[in-house]
């Protein structure tokens, strides 16, 4: 039998990526004093973007240049 993770759809992580850092950051300004609805209108703008950012570019794979591209410069 050979164990692995459940693959999870880009949609699901990219919504817990925001979630998550959404939360660390209204919980962070409420910290530092900042008023509880401002603090959350600017968490939740913030998370949003975090996750269009991650559901759009968290997919791709850094890959090296090629040794062909490295001596054509």
């Amino acid at each position: 039998m050979h164990l692995r993770m459940p693959a999870f759809d880009r949609g699901v992580t990219s919504f817990l990526w925001g979630f998550g850092f959404g939360l660390y950051l209204w919980l962070g300004m409420l910290a530092i004093g900042i008023s509880g609805a401002t603090a959350f209108i600017i968490s939740a703008v913030a998370a949003g973007a975090i996750f269009l950012f991650v559901r759009l570019k968290g997919d791709e794979e850094v890959r090296r240049p090629s040794p062909v591209q490295t001596k054509q410069r």
